[in-house]
């Protein structure tokens, strides 16, 4: 089975009211969007844009060592990438108090691009947490699995799958309501569908990659109980799939868990002619968090990437020659 990551569920935006005269639009989280949106989505773009393309600029410097690893979070960090360029075009949106100007294609693929991101980070993180945990307690026995090639492969079959199933959201275009043209908005008259895909989404899209990492995460808990910890402390591979799984832990429970909870949350309760308020701006919330997780990311690459602070020394000191025989503290 196939994954719709929120397919039709658009932005999974709640309208409050929803009615052939536009009631909607009177009920006082379309204010709380234009004003709450932009700003976020803003910061966000410039923070994720920033740290990811850096750390894009900082993976592909030339190094002795490669390792699988990095080709997930190279992967990752081009998701991210790719997701922040739209932001702007969504901030403008709601500046303009949820009226899109730029055609109905780009309403299309703003859809497209936030779930893809969202369901690509969250594979992405997961299959990167289970490398890191394979190659640190079975190093041997799984050399065929974290090897780089294996790696592209997993990548390529992760960006297929997220991207394929979520073309179902190219067919939620704008539409003209008035003298405002509506996109990333959720439609009531499709409720009963947005349910079955969003169970299908939910447990496939995130349950079953949370429980993987959270296995990954008492099974690591478990080997470092086991060994003998050495005088300086653990070992540097265990340090680092340690902190790959608890940042990991920490962003699916920060941006993706507050976000899946309200959105099943609001689609279970949800009647047309109602407006509950503190609901909506809750979810409107979480979807900003689910958004936040390209800022987060960069923090994974720098404290549990390999060899990235090596990579990162030498694209400064390439930045500036007269430096290169300064400590890395005193380049930054």
């Amino acid at each position: 089975m196939s994954l719709p990551p929120s397919t039709s569920i658009s932005e999974m935006e709640p309208n409050g009211n929803f009615s052939n005269n536009n009631s909607h639009r009177n009920c006082t989280t379309e204010n709380f969007k234009r004003e709450f949106y932009p700003i976020v989505y803003l910061i966000i773009f410039v923070w994720g844009t920033l740290g990811n393309g850096f750390s894009i600029y900082v993976f592909l410097q030339p190094h002795k060592k490669s390792t699988s690893v990095n080709v997930f979070m190279l992967n990752l960090a081009i998701s991210d990438l790719l997701f922040t360029t739209t932001l702007p075009f969504r901030a403008d949106y709601y500046l303009r108090g949820s009226n899109w100007i730029f055609g109905d294609v780009a309403c299309r693929v703003m859809s497209y691009s936030m779930y893809v991101n969202m369901y690509s980070s969250i594979y992405f993180l997961t299959v990167l947490s289970v490398m890191r945990f394979l190659a640190t307690v079975h190093p041997f026995r799984h050399l065929h699995v974290t090897s780089i090639r294996s790696a592209w492969v997993v990548c390529g079959i992760i960006w297929i799958f997220i991207t394929a199933s979520s073309t179902t959201l190219l067919n939620n275009g704008s539409e003209q309501e008035g003298n405002v043209t509506s996109c990333l908005e959720l439609k009531f008259n499709k409720l009963f569908k947005l349910k079955i895909m969003n169970h299908i989404a939910l447990v496939i899209g995130f349950l079953l990659p949370f429980c993987t990492l959270n296995i990954c995460y008492l099974l690591m808990i478990r080997a470092l109980l086991k060994v003998e910890v050495p005088k300086l402390g653990l070992r540097v591979s265990h340090k680092k799939a340690l902190t790959t799984i608890i940042i990991a832990l920490i962003i699916f429970l920060l941006c993706f868990l507050p976000y899946h909870v309200l959105r099943t949350f609001h689609l279970a309760v949800w009647k047309v002619g109602t407006c509950r308020d503190r609901l909506h701006k809750a979810v409107i919330i979480t979807l900003a968090l689910a958004a936040s997780n390209t800022c987060l990311n960069p923090l994974l690459y720098y404290f549990a990437g390999e060899n990235f602070k090596d990579r990162l020394r030498s694209a400064l000191r390439k930045g500036d020659p007269q430096k290169t025989k300064c400590s890395f503290p005193v380049c930054v």
